[in-house]
């Protein structure tokens, strides 16, 4: 891993991931290769992911994979399994809705409930690489907060709001084996895959046998 997240400050308990941003992601792709994302229908997507338990220059080599394959597609998060690896992992370089790049790597990432009354729903369309041109409005809390581990195994905990709010729930469902089109009515996720079998990725995907 880079030497800059080692040494993330911790504000409250929460890493700060806005620091350093370009450096630190481009560090990671430059290391890294691009993989094809697993698109809907590929049994990785559709089974929880193994819990990451060995820290070691293997986990380092795959996030730096991700990071790489994440900017080929124009992503703000992926997760291990978008590039068919059954681990809890994902990666995110993403804005929050006051502007705000965060960049950064949850292993084993578990969300926080939110109690009901602090629980602010944001309707916003969203989208997924394994669900390439496809998009629909999806009602998610507006803010999120995910415990897990860094890259060399210390807990961390991650909060967003907003844009990144949704990226963190998103890729640690994920993790779960739950698209977002898991998350629609009948007639939106038909109308999702419908988007998706119309139009044509601007990356390489891996084709379902």
């Amino acid at each position: 891993m880079a030497q800059q997240e080692t040494d993330e400050q911790i504000n409250d308990g929460f890493v700060v991931d806005t620091e350093d941003c370009e450096e630190r992601e481009t560090a990671h792709r430059e290391r890294g290769s691009a993989r094809p994302i697993t698109v809907v229908g590929n049994p990785v997507l559709h089974k929880e992911c193994r819990d990451v338990t060995e820290f070691d220059d293997k986990l380092a080599a795959l996030i730096d994979d991700m990071f790489a394959s994440q900017r080929a597609a124009e992503g703000v998060g992926l997760a291990a399994n978008q590039i068919g690896v059954d681990l809890k992992v994902f990666v995110y370089d993403c804005p929050d809705d006051e502007g705000a790049r965060h960049v950064g790597v949850v292993c084993n990432p578990v969300l926080q409930e939110l109690p009901p009354e602090l629980r602010v729903l944001d309707d916003s369309n969203e989208g997924c690489l394994s669900v390439p041109t496809a998009y629909a409005s999806l009602a998610r809390p507006d803010y999120a907060e995910v415990h897990g581990q860094d890259a060399e195994g210390k807990p961390i905990k991650v909060r967003g709001t907003g844009y990144f709010a949704r990226c963190l729930q998103h890729e640690t469902d994920h993790l779960y084996g739950r698209l977002y089109i898991d998350r629609l009515s009948k007639r939106d996720r038909k109308d999702a895959l419908r988007q998706m079998e119309e139009g044509t990725p601007r990356y390489e995907t891996v084709p379902n046998d």
